[in-house]
């Protein structure tokens, strides 16, 4: 494996599997065993998994409801996910922790970077849910956030299509990938890899973003390897 410490960002999108709405248990044990490959190779893990399936707090102020309410609607959501996510990796037989950035200990713990990090030197996957625990911060922003507080080595974004495109391809065949792009290049040609705030502290901070196809069976695997399977993101 090339990297040692891992944070997989997943959207929520990704737990619908063909669904249009909530959480396959298909694609949970799906993510779980792919997952299970990598963590048997000594690779530590933590996870930061989107809403998108269940509620997005932008969706919900695009359609009038309060910004802040709707944002803290889809930082809960991200809890479901999570908690359905670590159900999936126990059954996987892998130790695994939620820790929230709201405090409802009843459910899940409370984010500690301190017991995060003893989590994943113990061979445990951390899956860090309710985002920042701020409105108007996507989980991307959070993803970035808790990678360099983890000190990972990279955060991978788990995506629908193999890497970034020039334009959507799913819908213009014609579309080019990148290989390699700078977090300049992101931001000045608004690639929408993941929001402007996420790439800006990623940049400032020297973090690597790959890009990747998750759909594709062994992917999680081949990126945690170093495998060309997608776009890097560096300076």
């Amino acid at each position: 494996m090339k990297f040692r410490r891992i944070l997989l960002k997943i959207s929520g999108e990704a737990l619908m599997g063909a669904g249009t709405y909530g959480i396959s248990p298909e694609m949970i044990r799906f993510v779980a065993s792919e997952i299970k490959t990598v963590h048997e190779r000594g690779v530590e893990l933590a996870l930061v998994i989107g809403a998108g399936n269940i509620f997005r707090g932008v969706a919900g102020a695009a359609g009038g409801m309060d910004r802040s309410s709707a944002d803290n609607m889809g930082m809960l959501a991200t809890v479901i996910n999570s908690l359905a996510m670590q159900d999936g990796l126990e059954k996987c037989g892998i130790s695994a922790r939620v820790m929230s950035a709201i405090s409802m200990r009843n459910v899940c713990e409370p984010y500690v970077r301190a017991e995060a990090l003893r989590h994943l030197e113990q061979q445990r996957v951390v899956i860090f849910a309710a985002g920042t625990g701020n409105p108007f911060f996507t989980t991307d922003t959070a993803g970035v956030l808790r990678a360099l507080e983890i000190q990972a080595d990279v955060i991978m974004k788990a995506t629908r299509v193999d890497g970034v495109y020039d334009r959507d391809p799913e819908k213009d065949e014609s579309a080019v990938r990148f290989d390699r792009l700078s977090y300049t290049r992101v931001l000045q040609d608004d690639l929408r890899v993941m929001d402007a705030a996420g790439i800006s502290l990623a940049r400032d901070n020297d973090l690597p973003i790959f890009v990747f196809n998750m759909k594709e069976p062994g992917n999680i695997a081949r990126a945690a390897a170093g495998e060309d399977i997608g776009t890097l993101i560096s300076g």
